[in-house]
Parts: C-alpha cells; sequence; structure tokens
C-alpha cells in the first residue's frame, strides 16, 4: 500500500497479489479467467511428410475456417486448468463459463473467487443479461470477483 498522508491507499493490483499469496482452500479457490480470440485456419494443400534428410515441407498459404473464442481458466493454487471453446466473445458465454465453474468444476465450493480483466462482458450484470431467471436463481451465490489492474503498476 501506498502511503497518502494519514491515509493508506490501495492499489488494484494488491488485491489480485493478496488472493494469490493466501493458503489454498478448496472450499475458496482462486480461479483466473480470460479469453482469447483465434482464427481457424486449415491446409490448402497436404504438407509433404519428412523423409531421410529431408524436413517435413508445407505450404505457407492457407484456408479461413472462421473463428472461435477460448475461455482459459487456470487455478491459482493448484495444477487445474481448463480451456473451453465457444462461437462468440459475448455475455452469454461468459455465463455459461461462470455457471459451469460453479456447477461442473467446483461444486464443492462455497464460494469462487475469480479474476477477471476488464472485458466489457466480465461482470455479474453479463449473468442477469444471459438469464432472466438468474436472480432468482442466485447464479451470483458461488462467485465473487476482483478484476486486475487494466494499466501496470507505477
Amino acid at each position: 500500500m501506498r502511503s497518502a498522508g494519514r491515509w493508506r491507499v490501495r492499489r488494484p493490483h494488491e488485491d489480485v497479489l493478496d488472493l494469490y499469496a493466501e493458503e489454498p482452500d478448496p472450499k475458496h479457490p482462486v480461479v483466473c479467467f480470460d479469453e482469447s480470440p483465434t482464427q481457424l485456419i486449415g491446409e490448402i494443400r497436404q504438407p509433404i511428410p519428412a523423409a531421410p534428410g529431408q524436413i517435413e515441407r508445407y505450404d505457407c498459404e492457407y484456408k479461413r475456417n472462421g473463428t472461435a473464442n477460448l475461455c482459459i481458466f487456470l487455478d491459482a493454487h493448484r495444477s487445474w486448468r481448463k480451456v473451453k471453446v465457444t462461437n462468440s466473445r459475448a455475455a452469454v458465454d461468459f455465463a455459461a463459463c461462470m455457471r459451469e465453474l460453479i456447477d461442473v468444476d467446483f461444486p464443492e465450493a462455497e464460494r469462487i473467487r475469480v479474476v477477471l480483466d476488464n472485458l466489457s462482458t466480465h461482470f455479474p450484470g453479463s449473468l442477469y443479461q444471459a438469464s432472466r431467471l438468474a436472480k432468482r436463481d442466485g447464479c451470483c451465490a458461488g462467485w465473487s470477483s476482483t478484476m486486475s489492474p487494466s494499466t501496470p503498476a507505477g
């Protein structure tokens, strides 16, 4: 923390570092979540396999087969990670990932602490947008979020 006169100012990245420094707790796991759009490409010509004295050869030309979104989960305190592929990068996709995290990946957890970046769909309102029954369903009850800082600490 930085001192500002009598007050101590807490920077956003310190919240994230505090989560990482905590002892592992299976009832309150810390899961980092990020998304990455990726281009799907295919070969135009079949690669020529390697032969004795010759490396594999392939053409640089490719065929574009659309895009996909990779949703990446990583447990900060144990060696667990998961990648889920979605067709889009929308609030409903984020909500589905959080629902799966609660119901499938960590069903025994009391609260999952999720570290998120500042993407516009990464907020509890996305869960409500995804389901009109979300408030009654209690979709936000199983997790809390901590935003990673959007700019480097100085």
